[in-house]
């Protein structure tokens, strides 16, 4: 038996591993999925006070130590990679292993938008214009990543605007990634190969590269096969 905590990207929250979490419990494994401040059902404490990137990283660590978990597998998805990272040196000797699936991953003094060099001018911009959020995608901006229309509609249903500033603020960490045990789930068909921060990070004996032909979403788009993965881990 795993205890697994499953943070979602951009925009969502808990319920895009609503399928993901059956497929693990059913395995006798205790998944835990995390709604991120800001997010989801948590959208209104945007408004109570300003959220940020260190935000995050100390929810997912409070959630670890408020639920006493212990050998914690740490599981972040695309943008949620970069707070799941950093929270996963905080928690010490409770972590097991950081999972990154198909995520961004932080690097100290670097953000989530400081690696786009052609699009961070647009994210920055569309935050600016929408009062510190960026929007949520639409339905076209799915096509190619391996969904039904029912996941698409899902996918679009449960996204809400994300808080600009954790897109913004820069990582801190306090000893190098690479010290880490992680594996990277690296989903073909969102793009081949690892960036080359994370091709860097595989180099680490403590890393482990595992590939799954399937787009950028594997958690609406292949749960079950997601699930596997994670459980054999």
């Amino acid at each position: 038996m795993t205890r697994f905590v499953l943070v979602a990207g951009a925009w969502l929250g808990a319920a895009a591993w609503d399928e993901v979490v059956a497929e693990l419990r059913a395995a006798g494994h205790e998944p835990y999925a995390l709604t991120l401040p800001g997010l989801g059902e948590r959208q209104h404490e945007a408004g109570e006070t300003p959220i940020g990137l260190e935000s995050h990283v100390r929810d997912i660590v409070d959630t670890v130590e408020r639920l006493d978990l212990r050998d914690v597998v740490l599981v972040g998805h695309s943008y949620s990679g970069i707070p799941v990272g950093q929270a996963a040196e905080r928690i010490g000797d409770r972590l097991s292993r950081v999972v990154f699936v198909d995520a961004n991953v932080p690097a100290d003094g670097e953000s989530f938008v400081s690696v786009w060099p052609d699009g961070r001018a647009a994210v920055e911009a569309s935050i600016a214009a929408t009062g510190g959020f960026w929007p949520p995608l639409t339905a076209a901006d799915f096509d190619g990543q391996d969904l039904t229309p029912d996941g698409i509609t899902r996918l679009v249903a449960g996204s809400t605007p994300h808080p600009g500033a954790t897109l913004t603020d820069r990582a801190t960490l306090a000893r190098p990634l690479s010290d880490l045990p992680a594996t990277y789930i690296k989903c073909l068909m969102d793009w081949p190969e690892p960036s080359p921060d994370v091709a860097e990070l595989l180099k680490s004996d403590t890393w482990q590269l595992v590939t799954t032909n399937t787009g950028h979403w594997p958690m609406f788009s292949q749960p079950r096969e997601l699930a596997a993965i994670l459980g054999g881990l």
